[in-house]
């Protein structure tokens, strides 16, 4: 893996004190004002600049995990500030973090290599997380986050949505609840220029339609799911809440450590072959955890924090997505897809046991030292693997960026 340059993500309380700095250097274009708390007591900050009827929103933190997005927002409210033709007919609204508790507990603000970040590492339950909580929870046990959320959507009525993801390991690429006509080809040209690879294959996106390399078009409810025994359906999400009022949502990744494997279109020779020795490692590798968690779980008792749950959850997951695999004809038969869905299938215990192994360490448990063994293999097989090379910051940043200003704008001209 290659070396670092110093980096850092902002943390909430960062983002918080840059709005406020905002909003007082700028009181006339700029407004910082909370819209709900947290299931802890976190407050919800929207930053707001431009006063036009038509609106872009800006959602950082959806998943704990996935820190750069707070840095994108940051550069993307400046950039809205200097230029003043992005504001002239639209006002742009930025969620600082929709998940602050989670935020809290992924504690990697800048990790040197994939095992430090996964020391830190924190995502938590389908159900805790604000835009899939309501693809996996009835609507009145959805969460305050998810609540605050929809209701920023309701007052806003955006004509796009922008939810800031990204990846630890792997491509860039964009999923739409509705094409946008003419980005996939600024979204390509960006990502060529700062060397990261499109993730043509992307396993989160099994079986929807392209619009171009890397960028995915949900598929309508009429149409069948890659993993069926995966209980979190985008469709479900609050992605598709901005559809109330003709508008949609981009959803732009971007990888912190790049890998060329996931951008590779030729035709894998032998795709059902490799997605069964795929589903085998996926279940060995899970059984490794689930050994560790049951010899300690005794000396675990009453212990149920959200790490613990988050482990369990991820683990609960493993069996019926193995089956999908070994049972399902391929979702895609690419280099490409393949390479995704080699990636989850090392990412998905990879986090179980990284979640474990902060549960144990915290305990002091005598399990501790075996698991964080087991994490430091995984991470640098995953690596290795993957012939992992750090995205810079900047980079990761300017992508992100470029490909929301460029989808804001394509998607304008289509609700013009």
């Amino acid at each position: 893996m290659s070396p670092l340059p110093e980096l850092r993500y902002p943390s909430v309380a960062e983002l918080v004190a840059y709005a406020e700095g905002l909003a007082a250097r700028e009181p006339g274009l700029c407004a910082l004002r909370q819209v709900g708390v947290s299931r802890a007591g976190r407050p919800l900050h929207l930053l707001s600049v431009g006063h036009a009827r038509r609106a872009v929103l800006v959602v950082a933190g959806a998943h704990a995990n996935e820190p750069t997005g707070g840095s994108t927002l940051r550069v993307l409210a400046e950039r809205v500030l200097e230029e003043r033709e992005l504001r002239s007919d639209t006002s742009w609204h930025f969620l600082l973090c929709a998940d602050p508790d989670g935020a809290s507990l992924h504690v990697t603000p800048a990790p040197r290599s994939l095992l430090d970040y996964h020391l830190g590492f924190y995502r938590p339950t389908g159900a805790e997380q604000p835009e899939w909580s309501p693809s996996v929870l009835p609507p009145d046990l959805l969460p305050p986050e998810t609540r605050a959320l929809t209701g920023v959507i309701d007052e806003l009525r955006p004509y796009l949505q922008v939810s800031l993801h990204g990846t630890d390991l792997g491509g860039s690429w964009v999923q739409l609840t509705k094409d946008v006509p003419g980005l996939a080809e600024p979204f390509a040209k960006s990502a060529a220029e700062l060397r990261i690879p499109v993730e043509t294959g992307a396993s989160d996106a099994a079986l929807w339609p392209a619009s171009g390399p890397g960028v995915h078009v949900m598929p309508g409810p009429e149409t069948g799911v890659a993993y069926p025994s995966m209980p979190d359906d985008a469709r479900h999400s609050t992605w598709y809440h901005a559809h109330r009022y003709g508008g949609l949502t981009a959803v732009v990744e971007v990888p912190m450590w790049a890998s060329d494997l996931v951008d590779d279109p030729a035709p894998h020779p032998a795709p059902a072959a490799a997605m069964r020795r795929l589903a085998a490692r996926l279940l060995r590798d899970a059984r490794e955890v689930e050994r560790v968690l049951a010899e300690a779980r005794p000396r675990l008792e009453g212990s149920d924090g959200p790490l613990l749950r988050a482990a369990r959850w991820a683990l609960e997951l493993i069996p019926g997505l193995a089956e999908d695999w070994i049972h399902t004809a391929p979702a895609g038969t690419t280099m490409a897809y393949v390479g995704s869905v080699d990636a989850f299938g090392r990412r998905l215990p990879l986090r179980a046991a990284a979640m474990l192994l902060r549960v144990l360490r915290e305990a002091d448990d005598r399990a501790a030292p075996r698991l964080e063994q087991l994490v430091a293999v995984w991470c640098d097989s995953f690596a290795q693997r993957f012939r992992a090379r750090w995205v810079p910051l900047e980079h990761q940043v300017e992508h992100q960026s470029r490909t929301v200003l460029a989808a804001a704008e394509q998607a304008r001209e289509r609700v013009a």
